[in-house]
């Protein structure tokens, strides 16, 4: 079972930590009022990349000096000596995430980036739109305690391959159906536990994010939802045979009952409990049509 960790500043509205260790090569920070949390230059043997959340602050990357406003995120690489402090009293928020540099680099690896080792980014900041959504859609995902840690590992590959496509980076090759359906049938066995997207691409003997791109244009959809749908269909034929709600979602994988409610309801419109006890009504109305 892995832990998440979640610490507080002295002023719990004012900062908060997050990480994993299941997930040990990133870590979060979020700061609801920057005014309270100032730095002096520093840096860090991280890669960084944060987004300015509301209001405004000064950014300062070795000798440039700039405003920075909502919507604009931010990059460091490792040793980059920054700062990014409030303009006198105005408020602001960001969140920041800190990635280690050797997944980052395995991922540059299985991007076809050539070189050896870290390769640094050359922008400091960007107000692409796709790359503003893509840090939200993976920062929420990251910090969400009901996603497991396929879903992480999987947002956590498609958000930084993006950033590595819009700063117009080299993509991977082609990935065989054979492969793929290496994968989809490891996921089809192995659904009842939790999976992490490193098996299953090593499995399937693909990199991580060759595998998420691929695998959605091979089923349309990536390998969480193809995981998640896996459980609920399982789930789905457990119920018809009347089995308790509350087995039925640990026997499937989820870690509760709620987590099998939320995928339920989302893949089938309807709750467990509404399509257990209207199963048992059809079966019912069955019978009696045919005995008259």
């Amino acid at each position: 079972m892995h832990q998440q960790v979640l610490a507080q500043s002295r002023s719990a509205s004012a900062s908060s930590f997050w990480r994993d260790e299941a997930l040990p090569f990133i870590e979060s920070r979020t700061v609801e009022d920057g005014r309270r949390v100032c730095y002096a230059r520093h840096s860090h043997e991280t890669f960084s990349i944060g987004l300015i959340d509301s209001g405004a602050s000064t950014y300062i990357n070795g000798e440039y000096q700039c405003r920075v406003e909502a919507g604009t995120l931010v990059l460091m690489n490792p040793g980059d000596v920054h700062a990014c402090n409030p303009i006198q009293t105005q408020p602001w928020a960001y969140r920041m995430l800190y990635v280690d540099t050797g997944w980052l680099s395995e991922l540059q690896d299985d991007l076809g980036m050539g070189g050896a080792g870290f390769r640094c980014f050359a922008p400091i900041m960007t107000r692409d739109p796709l790359l503003q959504a893509g840090f939200h859609r993976f920062h929420t995902v990251l910090i969400d305690d009901n996603a497991d840690l396929l879903q992480k590992g999987a947002a956590a590959v498609s958000f930084f391959s993006l950033l590595h496509e819009r700063l117009g980076l080299e993509a991977n090759a082609p990935v065989s159906d054979l492969k793929l359906q290496r994968a989809a049938e490891y996921i089809a066995d192995h659904y009842q536990r939790s999976l992490k997207l490193d098996e299953i691409s090593a499995m399937a003997g693909v990199s991580p994010s060759s595998l998420i791109r691929a695998f959605k244009k091979q089923f349309g959809m990536t390998p969480h939802a193809y995981l998640t749908n896996r459980r609920v269909q399982f789930a789905r034929a457990e119920l018809r045979r009347g089995r308790p709600i509350a087995d039925v979602a640990l026997d499937a994988g989820f870690a509760d009952q709620a987590h099998l409610q939320r995928a339920f309801k989302q893949l089938l419109a309807a709750t467990p409990g509404h399509y257990r006890t209207g199963s048992r009504n059809v079966r019912h109305d069955t019978r009696q049509v045919s005995s008259k």
